[in-house]
């Protein structure tokens, strides 16, 4: 059994025949459906047809059956002979009268008579069946008889002891034409008035009364009660004048009929009365059948010689491919000698000759696969090394801002030490504290605006600022190599739309790129960058006297992940990048070499056609996010008599403020959060107030939105101080607020030139 499973799910000639043979059954099974669903409903809508055919001609069969009843006795009871009768109202004359009426030919039709006075007095009735109720039909023909007594001819059908009766009621008039009383007659529907309407409707009559089977044409008493509860289930609420019932199917006694289920109309509304039409169709079921048994042999032999034909056809076929099989296998074990020989130009050939030239270079691209695996390895190996550095330049930005508090107190002490010690070998050292604190400054900026992630965002920026922040960075690993780097920078060179970030990194890449190349080639060297104008254009040089690039090498060097460096030093993605950022700056780069001489790579960057605010760019410029600048104004004795709130959580920096305030006469009160701050507030009338940006608890825009609520004029003099880089939301803030921030780390003059400008406004 597991053999013939395993052949079956290799074998492809299985796998074409199962889903032929698959096809043509269904198609049999769609088409057999098809036609006998179309059969189905062609010979259903016949019989329906001829069964709504019946129905209307059932009732107008039975119209015209009560309107003849009617114009047959409506003048009886104005004949000479008959009226003496009604005028006397004598009840034995008229019970003997009636005797006589329903003895004569003429009365063959009424199985019922009775008179009854304006008075609604039953004076005499007479009927054929010595069984029938003569007050139940006094009753159900109540109706007809008041309609009568009222001068009007009426017909009804109505149902007494199981039996139907169509009645009418005639008025009789007396002398004068006074109306004294109402003929009534009743003729049974029954089992003849049934066979009557069979032969008239062509299909069986099932006649109703009361909810059960009075008269019906079908033989076959057991099927009364059935007919009862289709009757009462489906039979239309409506009278035979509206939309009658749905037409249905039954199965009697092995055979099909269509049903269609109405009522009589009835002058009471009685809805019990009423009957059944069934259609039988048999006979077209059956000749149904029978195609559908033909149709089911034709499909099925021509399925069996399909089979047979498409089996020979897909065993022909398939033998190139049995031979291109066992081919495969010998190239799977290693065999790459064997060849599929080739006996026609079909597809099956053209097979051949694809698996042939697979063949021949299967080899050499396993060989190939198997070193981009290393390469990928390594390339992976690389990534993770890159993540790494991403997750350090993270920690650097993060302890960089840490040194800006600390910074910002040394320089303040520095100048103050300066000033109130007169000792010049003292003032010598304390200028070398302030001049380191101003690198360190700016060593710190640098590293804060390099390792912070940024927003894509582009705006006029000046590229020799950029230039001279990157060297900045790399000033100490560059003098620690022997690196000399010297700049030409054009002093006139006006600003590009870049976004400074990207920018800065394609720069800090290249410079880095040439110190590790000299740092491998020779001892000591030089890396010089220049800044040129060229029309439109501006170009950034990169030059160096390191090894230079082999020619052959030139042409890949800004590929990813092409690398020259030893596996573990390098990724391959760094001059790729910046290739790509100048791009998309619309900008070009480009490298010349001489081996052994040094290379050069030149950047170029589009330059607004038109000078920026009021010089004719053409280009939208893009508010500067810096904090406003403030000049620095000379020093004197202003502050006496105005007190000003000093707020930090860094307790150098408040006494350094202090100091630095109380030597020019403010009166200098400290706090170290927001809350001391705001209670100080709302007791002392300061005339300025500063405010460091981040503090524990409230931070410095809470201390400022409270303090606008309750001292409006004093927040209007109020300067922010932060030691972190200011991010967009806080620029907008300050812009909209017009709010002064300085950030740390800052010198004396800076902060005494915006307290100035604070209290003089």
């Amino acid at each position: 059994m597991e053999k013939l499973k395993a052949r079956l799910h290799l074998s492809f000639s299985t796998k074409v025949l199962i889903p032929v043979l698959t096809i043509m059954v269904l198609l049999l099974a769609i088409t057999v459906w098809i036609v006998n669903r179309r059969i189905t409903r062609q010979f259903e809508t016949a019989a329906a047809d001829s069964l709504k055919t019946a129905d209307r001609v059932f009732l107008r069969f039975r119209k015209i059956r009560r309107q003849e009843l009617l114009f047959r006795y409506r003048n009886l009871p104005s004949e000479p002979r008959y009226k003496a009768v009604f005028q006397q109202a004598d009840p034995p004359t008229l019970r003997d009268s009636f005797s006589e009426f329903l003895g004569g030919h003429l009365m063959d039709s009424v199985d019922v008579i009775m008179y009854t006075t304006e008075k609604l007095e039953r004076l005499a009735i007479q009927k054929r069946d010595p069984e029938l109720s003569t007050a139940e039909f006094e009753v159900s023909s109540a109706l007809t008889v008041k309609q009568a007594l009222l001068g009007e001819e009426k017909v009804d059908t109505i149902c007494v002891g199981g039996r139907l009766y169509d009645v009418v009621s005639i008025p009789v008039l007396g002398t004068g034409d006074h109306l004294i009383g109402a003929l009534t007659l009743g003729s049974e529907v029954g089992e003849a008035a049934a066979q009557e309407l069979r032969d008239v409707a062509q299909c069986q009559i099932v006649l109703l009364g009361n909810g059960q089977v009075v008269a019906a044409t079908l033989p076959g008493p057991e099927w009364h009660d059935r007919f009862a509860r289709l009757f009462n289930q489906d039979a239309p609420a409506s009278g035979p004048s509206e939309t009658r019932a749905a037409i249905n199917s039954i199965k009697l006694s092995e055979e099909h009929y269509f049903w269609k289920a109405g009522k009589f109309p009835s002058f009471g509304g009685d809805d019990k009365l009423g009957y059944l039409l069934l259609s039988s169709y048999e006979l077209p079921l059956r000749a149904m059948h029978n195609t559908q048994q033909m149709l089911l042999l034709v499909s099925a032999l021509g399925i069996l010689a399909g089979t047979a034909i498409i089996w020979l056809l897909v065993k022909k076929v398939t033998q190139p491919l049995r031979a291109l099989r066992d081919s495969a296998e010998a190239v799977g074990r290693g065999d790459f000698s064997r060849r599929v020989e080739v006996h026609s130009r079909d597809e099956c050939g053209e097979l051949a000759d694809v698996f042939n030239q697979m063949t021949e270079n299967l080899k050499s691209s396993r060989e190939e696969l198997e070193l981009t695996v290393v390469t990928l390895k390594t390339t992976q190996a690389q990534l993770i090394q890159s993540e790494k550095l991403s997750g350090i330049g993270e920690f650097v930005a993060g302890v960089a801002h840490e040194l800006n508090n600390p910074l910002t107190s040394v320089m303040g002490f520095s100048e103050l030490l300066k000033r109130a010690d007169k000792d010049p070998q003292h003032a010598r050292f304390l200028d070398m504290i302030h001049k380191s604190a101003l690198r360190c400054q700016k060593i710190v900026q640098s590293l804060l605006s390099f390792a912070r992630r940024h927003q894509p965002e582009r705006k006029l920026s000046n590229l020799n600022e950029l230039v001279e922040e990157a060297v900045e960075i790399l000033h100490y690993q560059m003098r620690t190599s022997n690196i000399e780097v010297t700049t030409q920078l054009h002093p006139d060179l006006p600003k590009a739309m870049v976004d400074p970030h990207q920018v800065q990194q394609v720069f800090l890449n290249l410079i880095n790129n040439a110190r590790q190349a000299i740092e491998a080639h020779r001892p000591n060297g030089w890396v010089r960058i220049t800044t040129e104008q060229l029309r439109d254009r501006a170009r950034v040089l990169f030059e160096d006297n390191g090894p230079g690039i082999p020619e052959a090498n030139l042409s890949k060097v800004f590929d990813p992940f092409f690398t020259t460096k030893e596996v573990g030093k390098g990724t391959g993605l760094g001059l790729s990048l910046c290739y790509g950022i100048i791009e998309e700056h619309g900008g070009t780069i480009s490298v010349r070499s001489n081996p052994g001489a040094g290379a050069t790579f030149i950047i170029e960057l589009p330059l607004p056609t038109v000078a920026p605010e009021g010089e004719g760019t053409g280009l939208p410029l893009i508010p500067s996010t810096e904090p406003p600048v403030v000049a620095s104004v000379a020093a004197t004795r202003e502050g006496i008599g105005k007190k000003v709130l000093v707020i930090d959580d860094e307790e150098p920096i408040l006494h350094m403020v202090r100091e630095a305030l109380a030597e020019h006469g403010y009166e200098v009160d400290l706090a170290q959060d927001g809350e001391t701050a705001l209670q100080r507030l709302n007791q002392v009338p300061y005339d300025l107030t500063l405010c460091d940006w981040k503090m524990p608890g409230l931070n410095g825009q809470q201390v400022y939105e409270r303090l606008r609520v309750s001292n409006p004029a004093l927040s209007e003099r109020l300067i922010f101080i932060t030691g972190d880089v200011i991010n967009h939301k806080t620029q907008q803030f300050l812009h909209e607020s017009k709010k002064v921030c300085l950030t740390k780390p800052f010198s004396l003059a800076e902060f005494r030139t915006a307290v100035s400008k604070a209290l003089a406004e």
